[in-house]
């Protein structure tokens, strides 16, 4: 399984066998960790299906809101980079790798061959890798919210440990309004209020015909529709050939919206950037979530209410 971007420009490639990488190595690259046992957690149902899993020494540090000084989150990463374990995962989101992108040695990350993993503010982390080196990361679980939980969601689990092992081929998903499209490109995307802050910068991957998803949280609709309006006039979404929407979650609807709600964004988004929009994929800040691999050539077609990405296919 190639982990590297299909951009000509790039010939940055990392492989591993379909045998699951059996080591975790776990850095706090944004937001503090509020409740370190959370974290012990998340170790132990790691452990119970079969990682090893070791902790950056600053992964528990504070700075302000911070896990730790920039210089601090910054070591975390670079020691990511010379250590053992074959995959590397953010422990939460939350807000900070956008003060670090251009402090980071991106052709390093990409040399070193280690899987990275991670969501929410990660999302910086897998767009600059990707629009630097040409590099594929993944968009997925984070160690507190998807296994510092008593019981981890068993769906989210599998499909971890199938993309880990470069066993999944296909993830269908429910989407009965989706438009119809039959199409390849580039997967990439992720939390698009960070999407969003790429823009105009040099850590927004410049794809043509790709295939984009997004999520959030605590965002209201026209908080969104805002952020995907500025990707349209950014001449990002129009180039795609789908759009594909995840999970937006935790927002409050007000008396002023006079039913104005996700629905209305989802039907503006149709009516004025005219690509294809698939609903329903399984991503998010919800306990269901697929592995994505960002940068990685996957084909996406609808058909009798269900959606299909094909990750393993002779294209």
């Amino acid at each position: 399984m190639t982990h590297a971007s299909a951009q000509h420009e790039h010939d940055r490639s990392v492989h591993h066998s379909h045998s699951s990488p059996k080591g975790i190595y776990l850095i706090s690259p944004s937001g503090a960790v509020a409740d370190p046992p959370r974290v012990e957690m998340a170790r132990a149902r790691l452990a119970e299906l079969g990682f090893r899993t070791v902790l950056d020494r600053a992964a528990l540090a504070i700075h302000e809101r911070f896990a730790g000084t920039d210089t601090q989150r910054l070591a975390g990463i670079a020691r990511a980079l010379v250590q053992r374990q074959p995959i590397v995962m953010a422990t939460r989101g939350g807000y900070g790798l956008s003060r670090l992108l251009s402090r980071i040695d991106w052709n390093a990350v990409a040399d070193s061959g280690k899987i990275f993993i991670g969501q929410s503010d990660f999302t910086a982390f897998n767009l600059a890798l990707l629009a630097r080196t040409g590099a594929c990361s993944y968009a997925g679980p984070t160690a507190i919210f998807d296994f510092g939980v008593k019981k981890p969601d068993a769906l989210t689990v599998d499909l971890f440990l199938e993309t880990m092992r470069g066993e999944l081929e296909i993830l269908g998903f429910e989407s009965p309004d989706s438009d119809p499209v039959d199409a390849r490109g580039i997967l990439w995307g992720g939390n698009l209020a960070m999407v969003a802050s790429l823009v105009g910068t040099p850590y927004l991957p410049k794809i043509r015909g790709g295939i984009l998803f997004f999520e959030d949280i605590s965002e209201h609709p026209f908080r969104v529709e805002r952020m995907l309006t500025q990707l349209w006039h950014a001449g990002v979404l129009a180039r795609q050939k789908a759009i594909v929407l995840g999970s937006f979650t935790d927002y409050r609807l007000a008396a002023i919206d006079n039913g104005f709600d996700l629905s209305s964004v989802v039907r503006w988004l149709r009516q004025t950037v005219k690509v294809p929009v698939v609903t329903g994929l399984p991503y998010g800040h919800v306990k269901v979530k697929a592995t994505l691999p960002i940068g990685r050539k996957v084909g996406i077609a609808t058909e009798a209410g269900m959606a299909h990405l094909v990750f393993e296919e002779h294209f």
